[in-house]
Order: C-alpha cells, then sequence, then structure tokens
C-alpha cells in the first residue's frame, strides 16, 4: 500500500501547467537527491483514487529556462517517491501544416538538439547503455489518446519531436531544415527527460500542445510569446482534463519494457562498482544488486 509520500503517476507540467486542481489530501514534499534540487517541490494528492505527484518543470513562477532545469534531480525524484508513470505535458511549435495551434500530439520519437544538459545519471564510476530506439511508452501514450480523442478531434498519434537547447526559438533556417528532417513538433524540455526517465525504469509519454508554427509558416506571423500564450490557456485545460479521465481508468500492471530497460544495460563490472558509486546509485540498482548499501534520503 502506498504510503503519504508514495506516487503512482507523476505529470510534470510546462509551460502554462503550474498545478493540478481538484487533489485530495494534498502534501507538498522537498526531495533531497544526490544530483541536486529539483525544480520545485513536488506536490503529492490523490485523484481519482490514483496517487499523483505533480512537478512544475520550470518552478513555481515559470524561474528556471530550459537548460537551467536539473532534469536529473527532477526525474531521481519522482522515482524516489515510487512513480512508475510518468506524464509529461509540452507547449510545442507546429512543423507540419496539418498540425494546427491548439491541436494535441502524441509523439513517439524526438531528436536531441540539446547540448549544454547532464544527460545521463552514469556519469560516475558506472556505464549504462539503455536502449533508446522507442523513446516513448507507448501504453501510456495509447491510453492517453484515447482519452484524448473524445475531447479534441484535433488530435494526433505518433510523430516526432526535435528538442532544441533553447531558450531562444529557430531562426528561420532552422525551422526549415527541421521539416526537411520531417520532424512534426518542436520543443525545448522533453530531451534530456526522456532519456532519464528510461535510465530510471520510468515509463514516459508526453502530451505535446501546439501553440503555433514556429517561424517556418510565411502566412502566419513567426513566434511570438504572446501567440503562445494566447493559445495555451485552453491548451492546457485540455491537458488536464486528458489527465483526469485517464487516471479515471484503472492502473493496469505494466506490461512494457520500460521497467526492465537496465537489466541489460549496465556494462560495469560490479565487482569494480565502489562502495560510495553503490550508494550514489542505490534507488536504481536495487532489483540488480539487493546487496547496496542502502540509500538515505529526507522528505521535509
Amino acid at each position: 500500500m502506498a504510503t503519504k509520500t508514495q506516487a503512482d503517476i507523476a505529470v510534470i507540467g510546462g509551460s502554462g501547467l503550474y498545478e493540478m486542481e481538484g487533489l485530495n489530501h494534498v502534501r507538498t514534499v522537498e526531495v533531497k537527491t544526490p544530483f541536486g534540487k529539483p525544480s520545485d517541490a513536488i506536490v503529492l494528492g490523490e485523484l481519482a483514487g490514483k496517487r499523483l505527484a505533480f512537478l512544475a518543470r520550470h518552478g513555481k513562477g515559470h524561474r528556471l529556462s530550459p537548460s537551467a532545469i536539473n532534469y536529473r534531480a527532477n526525474l531521481y525524484a519522482l522515482k524516489s517517491l515510487g512513480v512508475a508513470r510518468i506524464i509529461s505535458v509540452s507547449a510545442v511549435g507546429s512543423m507540419k501544416e496539418k498540425i494546427k495551434p491548439g491541436d494535441i500530439v502524441f509523439p513517439d520519437q524526438f531528436i536531441d538538439r540539446t547540448r549544454l544538459r547532464q544527460g545521463t545519471f552514469f556519469d560516475q564510476g558506472l556505464v549504462a547503455h539503455v536502449a533508446m530506439a522507442d523513446p516513448i511508452c507507448s501504453d501510456l501514450s495509447l491510453a492517453l489518446h484515447v482519452a484524448a480523442k473524445p475531447i479534441n478531434t484535433s488530435v494526433h498519434i505518433g510523430g516526432t519531436y526535435v528538442c532544441i537547447e533553447g531558450p531562444q526559438f529557430s531562426t528561420k533556417a532552422e525551422s526549415y531544415l527541421y521539416r526537411t528532417w520531417g520532424v512534426d513538433v518542436i520543443g525545448m524540455t522533453n530531451m534530456p527527460e526522456a532519456k532519464l526517465a528510461r535510465e530510471a525504469e520510468m515509463c514516459y509519454a508526453t502530451i505535446a500542445l501546439a501553440t503555433d508554427y514556429d517561424c517556418w509558416h510565411d502566412s502566419e506571423e513567426s513566434v511570438t510569446v504572446e501567440a503562445i500564450l494566447r493559445i495555451m490557456h485552453n491548451n492546457v485545460l485540455l491537458a488536464k482534463q486528458v489527465i483526469r479521465d485517464v487516471l479515471e481508468q484503472p492502473l493496469e500492471r505494466r506490461s512494457c519494457g520500460c521497467g526492465s530497460a537496465l537489466e541489460n544495460a549496465i556494462v560495469t563490472d560490479p565487482g569494480s562498482i565502489s562502495t560510495a558509486t553503490r550508494r550514489r546509485y542505490q534507488l536504481f540498482l536495487t532489483r540488480m544488486f539487493p546487496s547496496s548499501p542502502k540509500r538515505s534520503q529526507s522528505h521535509g
């Protein structure tokens, strides 16, 4: 049975989504991690009978730019609370005519164009190469898609999300280039978030909320913050309803491969893993190395 400091599923809220209304038995926890501080305190509560963790990706008040987000701390903190599934809500630009501002996209692929971010947990004394061929949990993404269709008919399942460093928007040359790659949406935050979720053996799926046409569309204004904000409000309301509807459904036992992503990924000889390294990665290693030293963690 889950305790008050555990959760079954997490929502990482992007631009415009800074809280989830309707939570019962709400508690806020500060989680310490070996990777520093998460973006903000994590809000725990109950929604539709499920224990939910909510984290504002940019922090309350939108204080953190995409490259200043401590993605490792965020994902580690959620993992430490027992989270097995993550729903990422993200504002994106559309790179295709058929995806209009206000549409919802459930991407299944990523292209990572970031340069300044820590993209792995395993950077000290332990090497792991997790498979990322299919970076989205298809089971979780399908459940979100099924919940979204009755709410908004402009829903797109599948597609490629190109993640840029930001915080600046693309130049026209860059936007035109990405379109030649066949990408569907462009954003700034889902990488390395999805990579870290896979390393932490958590299911990860994205609700991508299209707010604009980036700057490639000749008959539309180039993307501006004002244009994004005009559409974002309705998008966020839709995303919240999708999440509520998904949580109304039973949480089936996971049958995907996300929960065993590390099984054949660690290449470091167990005998070469120091006590300090085992302690640092204990949260991830328990299943494979059950004799690892106990990890210390505090919630406040």
